[in-house]
């Protein structure tokens, strides 16, 4: 009859050690590094060691063949010493040699290999994880936009946009008191990749035609860029606007001939943004029209 694990071990037991052998595997890439680097620094300092020896071992090395060749001198005629036994021994007191010098360098030789292995393997681990995290990212912004696409076809591209900003109507008065429909957009329900640009930024200005002008030469500029190297990063385009830069930014942007708009869009000219378009506010809500993940698409 067999026994469950269950009734051998608890299983408060067994979860404890599976959540600890997860908690090893999420951190073994830092822990294979800094195992690579301590062995780095132990194989030098036994290489180290091994040279301050290296002296006595040559000398007793020259010795060996100094002995063979006196001997091999003192037999001219070769009666006692044939030749093929100076060849053997000659081969010998080599191999002897050779190995004492491999026997001295052989730990700090065992602990670079472990070393480069454990480096190895922490950049394998990390360039996977980074390889599923970008396919993920790519997976979930693919059906995002395809999303986008179905709702845009039904209710058309003016529409799908109000939705995606939040826009809501309300009813108020121009400056010549007339009741019109003013358009606002809740900026807390924009994109990840939405910004301000506003005092936090070292380029912003008290005026606001400056402000106007400047972002539109850099998305002028973004768009060229893009158009010259065929790829932009978000973060590339923060840099121009002085806004600090994301971890999303690291790995979207724009491709040029890739299934993007081949343009790069800062939404200056949204229905929300006629305040700052008309200089009657000094900051601007951006969001940018970015393909997505583009690192597979480069």
């Amino acid at each position: 009859m067999k026994l469950k694990l269950t009734k051998i071990i608890p299983a408060s037991v067994t979860r404890k050690i599976g959540r600890q052998l997860l908690r090893t595997k999420k951190h073994s890439p830092s822990i294979l590094f800094v195992g690579g680097v301590a062995g780095s620094v132990t194989g030098t300092i036994l290489a180290c060691r091994a040279t301050l020896k290296l002296s006595s071992t040559l000398d007793e090395i020259q010795n060996d063949i100094h002995t063979v060749r006196e001997l091999r001198d003192g037999d001219p005629d070769k009666t006692n010493y044939p030749t093929e036994e100076w060849r053997r021994d000659t081969a010998y007191v080599y191999t002897k040699g050779a190995l004492k010098l491999v026997r001295l360098y052989a730990p700090a030789t065992v602990v670079y290999v472990v070393s480069i292995g454990f480096l190895t393997g922490s950049h394998v681990q990390l360039h996977h994880r980074n390889s599923a995290l970008m396919a993920a990212y790519a997976t979930v912004q693919q059906a995002y936009d395809n999303y986008r696409d179905r709702v845009r076809d039904q209710l058309g591209a003016e529409r799908e946009l109000e939705l995606y900003h939040a826009v809501t109507t309300e009813t108020g008065k121009n400056e010549l008191g007339e009741k019109v429909e003013i358009k606002r957009a809740d900026p807390n329900k924009w994109s990840a990749y939405a910004k301000f640009f506003d005092e936090g930024s070292r380029f912003w200005n008290k005026e606001p035609e400056f402000n106007r002008i400047f972002v539109q030469c850099q998305q002028n500029y973004a768009n060229n860029l893009l158009r010259e190297t065929g790829h932009l990063f978000l973060n590339e385009v923060y840099d121009m606007l002085g806004i600090e830069r994301t971890k999303a930014g690291q790995v979207v942007g724009w491709v040029m001939g890739g299934e993007g708009d081949n343009y790069i869009d800062f939404g200056i000219f949204d229905v929300e943004n006629a305040s700052f378009v008309n200089g009657h506010e000094l900051s601007i809500l951006l969001d940018f029209n970015v393909d997505g993940v583009i690192y597979d698409k480069i």
